[in-house]
Protein backbone atom coordinates (compact mmCIF):
# COMPACT_ATOMS: atom_id res chain seq x y z
CA UNK A 1 0.00 0.00 0.00
CA UNK A 2 1.29 3.44 -0.90
CA UNK A 3 1.83 5.96 1.86
CA UNK A 4 3.27 9.46 2.19
CA UNK A 5 5.40 8.24 5.10
CA UNK A 6 8.14 7.69 2.55
CA UNK A 7 10.89 5.14 3.09
CA UNK A 8 13.83 4.27 0.86
CA UNK A 9 12.82 2.36 -2.24
CA UNK A 10 9.16 3.41 -2.16
CA UNK A 11 7.49 5.67 -4.75
CA UNK A 12 7.65 9.29 -3.60
CA UNK A 13 7.09 11.28 -6.82
CA UNK A 14 5.95 11.03 -10.42
CA UNK A 15 6.02 13.38 -13.33
CA UNK A 16 4.72 13.68 -16.85
CA UNK A 17 6.76 14.38 -19.98
CA UNK A 18 4.42 15.66 -22.68
CA UNK A 19 4.78 17.61 -25.93
CA UNK A 20 1.89 19.88 -24.87
CA UNK A 21 1.61 20.70 -21.18
CA UNK A 22 -1.39 22.98 -21.75
CA UNK A 23 -3.24 20.20 -23.55
CA UNK A 24 -2.24 17.67 -20.88
CA UNK A 25 -3.42 20.07 -18.18
CA UNK A 26 -6.82 20.31 -19.88
CA UNK A 27 -7.07 16.52 -20.19
CA UNK A 28 -6.17 15.69 -16.58
CA UNK A 29 -8.28 18.55 -15.24
CA UNK A 30 -11.29 17.15 -17.08
CA UNK A 31 -10.54 13.59 -15.97
CA UNK A 32 -9.29 13.98 -12.39
CA UNK A 33 -10.01 17.63 -11.56
CA UNK A 34 -6.31 18.47 -11.31
CA UNK A 35 -5.06 22.01 -11.67
CA UNK A 36 -1.53 22.87 -12.76
CA UNK A 37 0.73 25.56 -11.34
CA UNK A 38 4.19 26.49 -12.52
CA UNK A 39 6.84 25.86 -9.90
CA UNK A 40 8.45 29.28 -10.36
CA UNK A 41 10.81 31.22 -12.63
CA UNK A 42 13.80 29.03 -11.76
CA UNK A 43 12.05 25.73 -12.52
CA UNK A 44 12.52 25.78 -16.30
CA UNK A 45 8.83 25.47 -17.12
CA UNK A 46 8.20 22.64 -14.68
CA UNK A 47 4.93 22.70 -12.76
CA UNK A 48 2.83 20.79 -10.24
CA UNK A 49 -0.43 18.96 -10.70
CA UNK A 50 -2.70 19.43 -7.68
CA UNK A 51 -5.96 18.09 -6.35
CA UNK A 52 -7.71 20.00 -3.55
CA UNK A 53 -4.47 22.03 -3.23
CA UNK A 54 -2.38 18.90 -2.61
CA UNK A 55 0.41 17.98 -5.02
CA UNK A 56 -0.08 14.69 -6.86
CA UNK A 57 2.91 15.02 -9.20
CA UNK A 58 4.65 17.23 -11.69
CA UNK A 59 5.03 17.74 -15.41
CA UNK A 60 6.45 19.85 -18.18
CA UNK A 61 6.70 20.16 -21.93
CA UNK A 62 9.35 17.81 -23.33
CA UNK A 63 9.95 17.59 -27.07
CA UNK A 64 9.35 14.07 -28.49
CA UNK A 65 12.95 13.80 -29.74
CA UNK A 66 14.12 14.28 -26.14
CA UNK A 67 11.75 11.79 -24.53
CA UNK A 68 8.57 10.01 -25.60
CA UNK A 69 5.41 11.13 -23.77
CA UNK A 70 4.97 9.24 -20.53
CA UNK A 71 4.84 9.15 -16.76
CA UNK A 72 8.07 8.61 -14.82
CA UNK A 73 7.82 7.13 -11.34
CA UNK A 74 10.45 8.20 -8.79
CA UNK A 75 11.58 6.16 -5.82
CA UNK A 76 13.10 7.53 -2.63
CA UNK A 77 16.85 7.30 -2.26
CA UNK A 78 18.83 8.57 0.72
CA UNK A 79 21.86 9.14 -1.51
CA UNK A 80 21.06 9.63 -5.20
CA UNK A 81 24.69 9.39 -6.32
CA UNK A 82 25.24 6.08 -4.53
CA UNK A 83 22.01 4.67 -5.94
CA UNK A 84 22.96 5.72 -9.48
CA UNK A 85 26.29 3.90 -9.16
CA UNK A 86 24.50 0.84 -7.79
CA UNK A 87 22.20 0.82 -10.81
CA UNK A 88 25.17 0.80 -13.19
CA UNK A 89 26.89 -1.94 -11.16
CA UNK A 90 23.71 -4.05 -11.40
CA UNK A 91 23.53 -3.78 -15.20
CA UNK A 92 21.31 -0.71 -15.51
CA UNK A 93 22.22 2.71 -16.83
CA UNK A 94 22.10 6.39 -15.91
CA UNK A 95 19.98 8.45 -18.33
CA UNK A 96 20.39 11.76 -16.47
CA UNK A 97 23.10 12.09 -13.86
CA UNK A 98 22.20 13.10 -10.29
CA UNK A 99 21.51 16.80 -10.02
CA UNK A 100 20.21 19.20 -7.41
CA UNK A 101 16.76 20.69 -7.96
CA UNK A 102 17.23 24.00 -6.14
CA UNK A 103 16.67 23.22 -2.43
CA UNK A 104 13.88 20.75 -3.24
CA UNK A 105 16.04 17.63 -3.46
CA UNK A 106 18.39 15.68 -5.69
CA UNK A 107 17.23 13.55 -8.59
CA UNK A 108 18.42 11.27 -11.36
CA UNK A 109 16.81 9.30 -14.17
CA UNK A 110 18.03 5.71 -14.40
CA UNK A 111 17.06 2.64 -16.42
CA UNK A 112 16.93 -1.02 -15.49
CA UNK A 113 18.75 -3.67 -17.58
CA UNK A 114 15.69 -3.97 -19.87
CA UNK A 115 15.93 -0.24 -20.62
CA UNK A 116 12.89 0.82 -18.59
CA UNK A 117 13.39 4.35 -17.23
CA UNK A 118 12.63 5.31 -13.65
CA UNK A 119 13.59 8.14 -11.35
CA UNK A 120 15.14 8.45 -7.93
CA UNK A 121 14.42 11.33 -5.60
CA UNK A 122 16.58 12.30 -2.63
CA UNK A 123 14.31 14.60 -0.61
CA UNK A 124 15.33 18.09 0.38
CA UNK A 125 12.63 20.58 1.25
CA UNK A 126 10.25 18.59 -0.96
CA UNK A 127 9.59 15.18 0.56
CA UNK A 128 7.43 14.05 -2.34
CA UNK A 129 3.75 13.80 -3.22
CA UNK A 130 1.33 15.35 -0.74
CA UNK A 131 -1.35 12.72 -1.23
CA UNK A 132 -1.71 9.13 -2.41
CA UNK A 133 -4.64 6.69 -2.58
CA UNK A 134 -7.31 9.42 -2.59
CA UNK A 135 -9.44 9.90 -5.74
CA UNK A 136 -7.24 11.40 -8.46
CA UNK A 137 -3.98 10.44 -6.70
CA UNK A 138 -1.44 7.69 -7.28
CA UNK A 139 -2.53 4.44 -5.64
CA UNK A 140 -0.42 1.68 -7.24
CA UNK A 141 2.34 1.09 -9.81
CA UNK A 142 3.18 -1.71 -12.23
CA UNK A 143 6.31 -2.58 -14.14
CA UNK A 144 5.81 -4.37 -17.46
CA UNK A 145 9.09 -6.16 -18.04
CA UNK A 146 10.42 -9.01 -20.21
CA UNK A 147 11.90 -10.82 -17.19
CA UNK A 148 10.10 -10.47 -13.86
CA UNK A 149 12.71 -12.35 -11.85
CA UNK A 150 15.60 -10.35 -13.32
CA UNK A 151 13.75 -7.09 -12.57
CA UNK A 152 13.17 -8.21 -9.00
CA UNK A 153 16.87 -8.95 -8.55
CA UNK A 154 17.89 -5.61 -10.06
CA UNK A 155 15.59 -3.49 -7.90
CA UNK A 156 16.40 -5.59 -4.87
CA UNK A 157 20.07 -4.78 -5.36
CA UNK A 158 19.58 -1.10 -6.21
CA UNK A 159 16.60 -0.02 -4.10
CA UNK A 160 16.40 -2.80 -1.51
CA UNK A 161 13.06 -4.18 -2.63
CA UNK A 162 11.70 -7.49 -1.51
CA UNK A 163 9.35 -9.40 -3.83
CA UNK A 164 6.67 -11.97 -3.16
CA UNK A 165 4.46 -13.98 -5.48
CA UNK A 166 0.77 -13.98 -4.66
CA UNK A 167 -1.78 -16.31 -6.22
CA UNK A 168 -4.67 -14.78 -8.15
CA UNK A 169 -7.26 -16.27 -10.46
CA UNK A 170 -5.40 -17.20 -13.61
CA UNK A 171 -1.89 -17.23 -12.19
CA UNK A 172 0.47 -15.39 -9.87
CA UNK A 173 1.34 -11.73 -9.37
CA UNK A 174 4.71 -10.53 -8.11
CA UNK A 175 4.43 -7.74 -5.53
CA UNK A 176 7.33 -5.47 -4.58
CA UNK A 177 7.75 -3.86 -1.17
CA UNK A 178 10.42 -1.60 0.36
CA UNK A 179 12.87 -3.23 2.71
CA UNK A 180 11.71 -1.09 5.65
CA UNK A 181 8.03 -1.04 4.78
CA UNK A 182 6.59 -3.63 7.13
CA UNK A 183 3.44 -5.67 6.58
CA UNK A 184 1.11 -4.69 3.71
CA UNK A 185 3.71 -2.25 2.34
CA UNK A 186 3.55 -3.49 -1.26
CA UNK A 187 3.49 -0.66 -3.79
CA UNK A 188 4.15 -2.29 -7.17
CA UNK A 189 3.39 -5.30 -9.28
CA UNK A 190 5.95 -6.82 -11.65
CA UNK A 191 4.16 -8.07 -14.76
CA UNK A 192 5.43 -10.01 -17.81
CA UNK A 193 5.62 -7.68 -20.79
CA UNK A 194 4.05 -10.43 -22.91
CA UNK A 195 0.70 -9.78 -21.19
CA UNK A 196 0.48 -6.41 -22.99
CA UNK A 197 0.73 -7.02 -26.74
CA UNK A 198 0.14 -3.30 -27.43
CA UNK A 199 3.16 -2.19 -25.40
CA UNK A 200 5.87 -0.32 -27.34
CA UNK A 201 8.41 -1.80 -24.93
CA UNK A 202 8.97 -2.22 -21.17
CA UNK A 203 7.31 0.51 -19.14
CA UNK A 204 6.03 1.65 -15.75
CA UNK A 205 2.26 2.13 -15.39
CA UNK A 206 0.94 4.47 -12.67
CA UNK A 207 -2.52 3.74 -11.24
CA UNK A 208 -4.77 6.61 -10.14
CA UNK A 209 -7.68 6.05 -7.78
CA UNK A 210 -11.15 6.78 -9.14
CA UNK A 211 -14.73 6.16 -8.03
CA UNK A 212 -15.78 4.55 -11.32
CA UNK A 213 -13.22 3.19 -13.81
CA UNK A 214 -15.85 2.79 -16.53
CA UNK A 215 -16.90 6.42 -16.25
CA UNK A 216 -13.23 7.48 -16.24
CA UNK A 217 -12.64 5.43 -19.38
CA UNK A 218 -15.55 7.08 -21.16
CA UNK A 219 -14.45 10.53 -19.98
CA UNK A 220 -10.87 9.97 -21.09
CA UNK A 221 -12.06 9.06 -24.57
CA UNK A 222 -14.32 12.11 -24.65
CA UNK A 223 -11.30 14.27 -23.78
CA UNK A 224 -9.19 12.84 -26.60
CA UNK A 225 -7.49 9.97 -24.77
CA UNK A 226 -7.54 6.27 -25.65
CA UNK A 227 -8.82 3.15 -23.95
CA UNK A 228 -6.25 0.34 -23.90
CA UNK A 229 -8.57 -2.64 -23.91
CA UNK A 230 -11.70 -3.15 -21.83
CA UNK A 231 -12.06 -2.57 -18.06
CA UNK A 232 -11.11 -5.62 -16.03
CA UNK A 233 -12.20 -6.96 -12.66
CA UNK A 234 -9.74 -8.79 -10.41
CA UNK A 235 -11.53 -10.65 -7.64
CA UNK A 236 -10.73 -9.26 -4.23
CA UNK A 237 -8.58 -6.48 -5.73
CA UNK A 238 -10.74 -4.12 -7.78
CA UNK A 239 -11.63 -2.86 -11.25
CA UNK A 240 -9.04 -1.43 -13.66
CA UNK A 241 -9.26 0.57 -16.87
CA UNK A 242 -5.97 1.08 -18.71
CA UNK A 243 -5.83 4.34 -20.64
CA UNK A 244 -3.56 6.72 -22.53
CA UNK A 245 -3.79 10.49 -22.61
CA UNK A 246 -4.05 12.32 -25.98
CA UNK A 247 -0.25 12.29 -26.36
CA UNK A 248 0.28 8.61 -25.56
CA UNK A 249 1.23 8.65 -21.85
CA UNK A 250 -0.13 5.43 -20.31
CA UNK A 251 -1.86 5.15 -16.95
CA UNK A 252 -4.65 3.20 -15.27
CA UNK A 253 -7.84 4.22 -13.46
CA UNK A 254 -8.50 1.95 -10.48
CA UNK A 255 -11.31 1.34 -8.00
CA UNK A 256 -10.38 -0.93 -5.09
CA UNK A 257 -12.72 -3.75 -4.16
CA UNK A 258 -14.57 -3.31 -0.85
CA UNK A 259 -12.68 -4.78 2.06
CA UNK A 260 -14.34 -7.83 3.56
Amino acid sequence: MLTTRYVDGAPDWLDLATPDIAGAQSFYNGLFGWDYRLAGPDAGGYGMFRTHDKVVGGGMTVEPEQSPPGWTIFFQATAADTTARAAEDAGGSVRFKPMDVMDQGRMAILADPAGTPFGIWQPGSNKGMDVVNDPGALCWTELYTPDVQAAGRFFGSVLGWTTEEQAFSGGTYTIASPAAGGENAGFAGLVPLSTDPQAPGPYWLPYFAVDDPDASRAKAQQLGGRALGSPMDIEGVGRIAQLADPYGARFAAFKAAPRS
